[in-house]
């Protein structure tokens, strides 16, 4: 059993997958969740770096997927948590089910923040830890056919610089937010958005750059970090331009059959 323990969540394909290797990596035991049962044959993955891994599959949109995962650590303390489970939705709000854009807003939103809410009690308690929350900058775009999920994304990013704030007398327990853009993982096929410019285009980020990005900022304490200097220079203009304007820009790459149109 290594001195180190990281919680990872959703990792069992993309940006999670590749944080937990990268903890692995790094001699952490590891926790990882996803909601389905890929999350075992991903924790197989990490068991060659030597550590001990445990895997769980668990439905973090609910309470009880929340309590299994806490349960599971059998009290042990907990020194990295990567809240990254997230889930997307495209195509028109009025399109979308009920139980669909709920989902989305119970696993990017309220099972993020009872996860955040559990673990970080007791890394204040102890004065010591360190926590990466996978935002976007999805969150500063006004996600015309993507809304719900934009702003979900929207509320973590600005949830995480106010809980910084709100503990940073706590100077051994550090909050980085993970924001990249358009990842090439299973998310755009997940979203239903495949028909789309942005799920379609060629030139999406790794998602172990992406994870790298991450990790290293964690390591370091910072508090944000955007992956990707195209998403830099997207991020800033966003903070300028008007809300109407990037919204008909998202529509551009969001629209459903707008894949078709380039």
């Amino acid at each position: 059993m290594a001195e180190k323990f990281a919680i990872i969540t959703g990792a069992s394909t993309g940006i999670g997958f590749e944080l937990a290797t990268l903890a692995a990596q790094n001699g952490y035991d590891l926790l990882v969740v996803a909601d389905e049962a890929l999350i075992n044959a991903a924790a197989a993955d990490f068991e060659q770096f030597d550590v001990n891994v445990q895997s769980i599959e668990a439905d973090l949109s609910t309470t009880e997927g929340v309590e299994a995962l806490l349960a599971a650590t059998q009290g042990r303390k907990i020194d990295v948590l990567c809240a990254n489970a997230g889930r997307g939705l495209g195509r028109g709000f009025l399109d979308q089910d009920v139980a669909e854009w709920r989902r989305v807003i119970d696993t990017n939103i309220t099972g993020t923040l009872y996860l955040l809410q559990s673990v970080l009690k007791d890394m204040v308690h102890r004065n010591e830890g360190k926590v990466l929350i996978t935002g976007s900058i999805a969150g500063f775009i006004p996600g015309s056919f993507q809304a719900v999920y934009n702003a979900s994304k929207a509320f973590v990013d600005s949830f995480a610089d106010a809980i910084r704030n709100e503990l940073k007398d706590s100077n051994g327990v550090s909050i980085t937010t993970l924001m990249p853009g358009p990842v090439e993982t299973e998310f755009f096929a997940r979203a239903d958005m495949l028909d789309t410019s942005v799920g379609a285009a060629d030139n999406k980020s790794d998602p172990a750059d992406v994870a790298r990005d991450g990790w290293n900022a964690l390591m370091k304490g910072e508090a944000h970090i955007v992956s990707g200097w195209k998403n830099k220079i997207q991020a800033t203009v966003a903070h300028v331009t008007p809300a109407s304007i990037l919204a008909e820009e998202h529509r551009k790459m969001a629209e459903p059959g707008t894949a078709a149109k380039d």
